[in-house]
């Protein structure tokens, strides 16, 4: 019997004691970066001896107490495949290694958009040979603290079977590349869509900066669980103030009926996410109404109700009466009123909004939110009364700092790297000015992490449409890709300028190709860089701009110059007329005989701008003042 239990003691003994192991970022297929000392890191049992063995080097060390280890072996040049051996109690093999480039791509869904659904995938799956690329997407995941190792993951081979759901951008970049250099390219995908940058920046970067210092301190050191309870009750705690009522107090049927009292309740401006009207983090249910009169003329025929984009899903009543529902996010929303529906005096109109994550409620333009009658257009823009049914319970990488970096970056920053490919700011858009203090913060801190210069790569805002069409009402998202452009003053970033590649009608447009290829011409330094404003002088009635680089400027299509603002000392900015001269721009108006201040492409949807190198590529959209920008008090902010 004491046998026995003796034998059982040392088979449980030998089952609890740990092997060998590697977080996911090593696997068969995997890149090593060229011409750099080699990392290799894992877990074992506490004293163990671990052995790496690759190519013709062979390196050993002593797990710590807590079993952690890092092996160091010198660098390799480009070449492969290769295997590495792994030895401790257990051995582990990791084959059809290449040594070549590895460049971490990051950002949100730009970046996260797969090939396949992407122009030009079916020319690239019908390839009989495939360079040597190879992907790894690290999974989405996040937490409050810094992680040792990703949920579980692999890197594939480019092949007809995997490129589909490669990232587009990172595999046509990786792409040319190839076949500029010959070099093997190694891509980790750790992305996620809809995200803002600072879920990607760490703790201690935010408490060593001084901007950021006193905001984030304020985020508690809980894990995820508690986190979620604490943000709930924030949240919760946050809409009564806002709504001037209690959270339980909420009835639907009430809310619907035409003699409810709302006059106590809240606003919400629509359309607008509610998210940038203090509702921060909120994602759930939410009805809005609002009260319109119409006239006995009105009521001749039926109405029209457009809503323009709800996000995300919406059921729609007019007077009590549900006339329309839609569960998609960017779909425009046009429902029909029956005339039998319509009141003489005092109508209601009523939206239950079901928001899953990300922004919520109306967002298109003030204009695209009316209501068409027999007799006249009525504005439906403006203040909303507003009461929160329902506050979905969890998080979102959105509600606090740094759950990206600590799931998604932290595991592999040691993982060698050449450079890395960062595609995101559509997220911060509402806090474009303050992106001029956190985006050169994720980059500095990452080349703290990864290396000092590291090569930093970024693709300012495509085209798209948003609030704001000319200088005078604003833009915020020409403020955000001005301040990608600032962030060119470090050393060693790149920026591709997408202005003539976007879709003004998608935030996510299909041609990654010409994106990719665009990034892949900053790492390959062959001089193919669109120009960024530089400076500008006063010459009589016109303002002359210079460009760095200097290159020589041409009208797309020879066609007359667009999309030129020029303003006087009252700040009031007109269309302006602009002619090229050798490599400046010099722009004019009459209406403007005192020209202060000019600007190019501020607005979101810059189709029509056409100012361009001769070697093909757009300039960068500017203006050459600094009056003030519409999201210059937007301050980021957290729910504690």
């Amino acid at each position: 019997m004491k046998k026995a239990i003796l034998f059982i003691l040392i088979m449980f003994s030998e089952m609890i004691s740990a092997n060998v192991s590697l977080p996911y970022i090593f696997s068969d297929n995997m890149v090593i970066q060229r011409n750099k000392t080699i990392e290799i890191w894992g877990k074992a049992d506490a004293g163990e001896k671990v052995t790496v063995t690759f190519k013709n080097q062979k390196n050993y060390t002593t797990t710590d107490n807590s079993g952690s280890w890092k092996i160091s072996l010198k660098p390799e040049k480009e070449g492969g495949p290769f295997e590495m051996k792994i030895s401790g109690k257990n051995e582990i093999v990791f084959k059809n290694i290449l040594i070549g480039d590895v460049w971490l791509c990051s950002g949100q869904s730009n970046m996260e958009w797969v090939l396949k659904n992407t122009e030009g995938y079916e020319n690239e799956v019908s390839q009989k040979t495939f360079p040597e690329i190879r992907h790894i997407k690290i999974p989405k995941n996040m937490s409050a603290f810094p992680q040792d190792n990703t949920l579980e993951t692999n890197w594939n081979i480019a092949d007809s079977e995997t490129i589909g759901e490669f990232s587009a951008v990172a595999y046509f970049f990786a792409k040319k590349m190839y076949e500029e250099t010959g070099i093997p390219v190694g891509l980790i995908n750790s992305t996620w869509g809809g995200t803002v940058v600072e879920t990607w920046i760490s703790r201690n970067a935010f408490l060593q900066n001084d901007y950021f210092r006193e905001t984030v301190s304020k985020m508690p050191q809980i894990d995820i669980e508690e986190l979620k309870s604490e943000n709930q009750k924030q949240i919760i705690k946050n809409i009564e103030k806002l709504q001037n009522s209690k959270f339980e107090e909420f009835n639907a049927d009430n809310f619907l009926k035409n003699d409810f009292d709302d006059s106590k309740l809240g606003n919400l401006y629509q359309p607008k996410s509610w998210e940038n009207q203090g509702l921060n983090s909120l994602d759930g249910i939410v009805w809005i109404r609002k009260t319109i009169e119409l006239s006995e003329e009105d009521l001749q025929s039926d109405a029209k109700m457009y809503l323009g984009k709800i996000d995300d899903q919406d059921f729609t009543y007019f007077n009590g009466n549900l006339v329309g529902s839609i569960n998609q996010y960017d779909r425009e929303r046009m429902y029909v009123i029956p005339k039998d529906l319509l009141k003489k005096g005092k109508n209601i109109i009523t939206i239950k909004i079901v928001d899953n994550g990300g922004g919520g409620g109306l967002w298109s333009e003030d204009k695209d939110v009316k209501m068409e009658t027999f007799s006249k257009t009525i504005s439906l823009a403006g203040n909303w009364k507003f009461a929160v049914e329902k506050v979905f319970s969890g998080i979102n990488p959105n509600d606090f700092p740094s759950m990206l970096y600590n799931a998604m970056i932290h595991p592999v920053e040691n993982y060698k790297t050449c450079g890395i490919l960062w595609y995101q700011g559509e997220s911060n858009e509402s806090r474009a000015c303050e992106y001029n203090k956190s985006f050169p913060l994720l980059i500095e801190s990452w080349r703290n992490l990864m290396g000092k210069n590291l090569p930093f790569y970024f693709v300012q805002l495509a085209t798209f449409t948003t609030s704001g069409n000319n200088s005078n009402e604003g833009s915020a998202w020409a403020e955000l890709r001005e301040a990608q452009t600032n962030a060119l003053h470090l050393k060693n970033t790149g920026m591709v300028v997408t202005t003539d590649i976007g879709n003004p009608k998608d935030i996510h447009p299909r041609n990654k190709k010409t994106v990719g290829e665009r990034l892949a011409n900053l790492a390959l330094k062959n001089g193919k860089i669109s120009p960024v404003f530089q400076n500008s002088k006063v010459e009589g009635n016109k303002i002359v701009v210079s460009f760095s680089p200097s290159e020589k400027l041409v009208s797309k299509n020879n066609e007359k110059l667009r999309g030129f603002e020029i303003a006087g000392k009252d700040h009031i900015f007109y269309p302006a007329d602009a002619e090229i001269s050798g490599n400046t721009v010099k722009i004019f108006s009459e209406k403007v005989p005192e020209p202060v201040a000019a600007r190019y492409g501020w607005k979101g949807d810059d189709s029509e701008i056409n100012l361009f190198t001769e070697k093909g590529l757009p300039v960068s959209p500017f203006r050459t003042d600094d009056f003030k920008e519409v999201t210059r008090d937007v301050k980021y902010q957290l729910n504690f």
